[in-house]
This record gives C-alpha cells, structure tokens and sequence, in this order.
C-alpha cells in the first residue's frame, strides 16, 4: 500500500505526515509513505488545499488533517481491499 501526503512542506503538511505514521501503526498494516513535495506532482491528483492524503493513488483528504482513527479507518479499507 503507498500513502503519499502531499504538501509543500508546510507544519501542517509534516503534521498529517506524522498523523499518518501514527495511523499505519495503528492499523497494524505494512504501508510505504511518501512526502510529495513538488507542485507539479501535487496538481497531477487534482487537489486545490493542502495537505493533502492519498492512499493507493485516490485522494481522501484535502486541505485538512483528519484524526488518526479515520486515517487508520481508511488504511483498514485499503489493505481489505488489496487483499480481497
């Protein structure tokens, strides 16, 4: 699974980045997590705010930092998914 928080490296984009890390653990799944820094790649998803939180290439947060229980809620989803 690949997690990529994007965000020009502002304290809110390394605050999701740390909630995001916080929530993999949580969900008890293997999840690589990448920081995606350069706006031509940030504009490739479409996203008008950030931070922003893409897992497994479709967005699920912009321009908010969710708790760590809807992150680990969505991750949960996404390994389900994978392993489906």
């Amino acid at each position: 699974m690949k997690i990529k928080i994007l965000g020009t490296g502002c304290p809110k984009c390394k605050k999701l980045y740390a909630e995001a890390e916080k929530a993999v653990a949580a969900a008890g799944v293997e999840a690589e997590l990448e920081k995606v820094e350069k706006m031509d790649d940030i504009m490739k998803y479409a996203v008008m705010m950030t931070p922003a939180l893409v897992i497994d290439e479709e967005v699920k947060a912009s321009g908010r930092i969710p708790p760590v229980a809807e992150i680990a809620a969505w991750i949960t989803t996404a390994a389900a998914k994978q392993s489906a």
